[in-house]
């Protein structure tokens, strides 16, 4: 895990950033009123974003669920990268926003299926906190779909 300035992404880096503030603004956040936005890259340098979509059975959907169910229902199942970027209706963010665990479980999933890790970004609102990690270093010692002896091939 490291700490980087904005100045300091990659071209890519930084538009993966761009692309999750963008989808951000549709989030459908009725009750917690703060909003999500994730930016996948697919092994064919796709972006496919997702935001997060919650409801009145506080059973909602984070962002990164979404781009990655999105990224599915397209026949897209291997992914390089994902930036994060949240905000408040009130207020900034001042420390980055991580996946919960149950995205983090679906993310290393995903890094299984491609065969390698998948770079993740995590920004605050402003862009003035950035950490770059890995999924394996959010989910470390995690249980796949390998472990289970699926053969990923057919997904990827």
């Amino acid at each position: 895990m490291k700490n980087i300035n904005y100045q300091d992404l990659t071209p890519i880096q930084k538009n993966l950033l761009t692309e999750a503030e963008k989808i951000m603004g549709e989030s459908y956040n009725p009750y917690s009123h703060f909003s999500v936005g994730a930016a996948l890259l697919t092994f064919d340098n796709e972006i496919i974003t997702g935001t997060n979509v919650e409801n009145a059975s506080e059973t909602s959907i984070c962002a990164e669920r979404t781009a990655i169910v999105r990224a599915n229902a397209m026949g897209k199942h291997t992914f390089k990268a994902l930036a994060i970027i949240a905000k408040s209706e009130k207020f900034d963010t001042f420390e980055i926003t991580g996946p919960c665990g149950t995205c983090r479980q679906m993310l290393f999933e995903s890094s299984q299926i491609a065969g390698q890790d998948i770079e993740i970004i995590l920004s605050t609102t402003k862009k003035d906190k950035i950490v770059i990690c890995t999924i394996k270093e959010l989910l470390p010692l995690a249980f796949g779909p390998k472990d289970l002896g699926v053969d990923v091939k057919k997904y990827q």
